[in-house]
């Protein structure tokens, strides 16, 4: 999501550095941008050169007026990130989040300037999903929201506020659809492709609830399940034990290869 992110903020003239401690994942998002931006080009957008003109990979964090963290959804790791963004970015800056499910709260802690945090949490495929989840932590500022949504604007983008609590609105919602999706699954109601067709032509939903979780990544469903659990302390948020096993199994989704499907 951190190359979709960049690309959309470099698509509406800004300049971006692009930076992931995984040894070859900027190249990778690179050559997802040019694939995406090619095929937006087709249709009248934005010529490709032009917006990867304006990404420059970065080595480390650097000094920027907004940092966007789409890191894997473990709060030590964002912590982390935050407590070093801070020490690098200037005091005005802001540091935003694109979790899914971690309290901003607490990512803010890890800071000096909790009243410039803020949750951005973006929707995928960012270039193509219009929805920005802004999420306030309980110091952010006024001023902080108020930049954050114009900048969601800017982008071309809808902002949507929520407070700050497990899951926010998206995944407190969507999270137990797919997890129920899994227990049919997993009690032998119906196969894959059922599930998945009912959803979509029932609901009319673009993608059924276990081809969506293979593109979110079941390592990350679970993750967000396990935040809302412990969170709410309901267990309804509780994994199905099917998602936990798929995950020890390092069926992920998309990104390995297999989850509920093959890819």
């Amino acid at each position: 999501m951190g190359g979709g992110i960049a690309q959309v903020v470099a698509a509406s003239g800004r300049r971006v550095s692009l930076h992931d401690a995984a040894p070859g994942a900027v190249e990778r998002g690179l050559e997802t941008m040019r694939r995406s931006l090619s095929k937006l080009a087709e249709k009248g957008g934005a010529d490709p050169g032009e917006v990867l003109a304006r990404v420059e990979r970065a080595d480390d964090l650097v000094s920027a007026d907004l940092l966007i963290e789409a890191v894997v959804e473990d709060a030590r790791v964002k912590e982390e990130i935050f407590r070093r963004a801070d020490a690098v970015l200037p005091p005005a800056a802001i540091l935003a989040s694109n979790t899914s499910s971690i309290p901003i709260t607490s990512l803010a802690a890890a800071t000096s300037r909790p009243d410039r945090v803020i949750g951005m949490h973006f929707f995928n495929p960012v270039p193509v999903l219009k929805l920005v989840e802004v999420i306030r932590g309980l110091e952010t500022s006024d001023e902080t929201a108020q930049a954050i949504v114009q900048l969601a604007i800017e982008l071309g983008k809808t902002p949507a506020e929520a407070r700050d609590l497990p899951g926010f609105v998206s995944n407190r919602i969507l999270m137990p659809f797919i997890n129920e999706a899994a227990y049919a699954l997993l009690e032998g109601v119906a196969e894959p492709e059922a599930i998945d067709t009912i959803a979509r032509l029932g609901f009319a939903h673009p993608l059924g609830p276990l081809a969506l979780a293979d593109l979110i990544g079941l390592d990350t469903c679970v993750a967000i399940m396990d935040v809302l659990h412990r969170g709410l302390g309901d267990p309804k948020y509780a994994p199905c034990p099917l998602l936990r096993q798929y995950v020890q199994a390092g069926r992920l989704g998309r990104k390995s290869g297999r989850g509920f499907y093959t890819y």
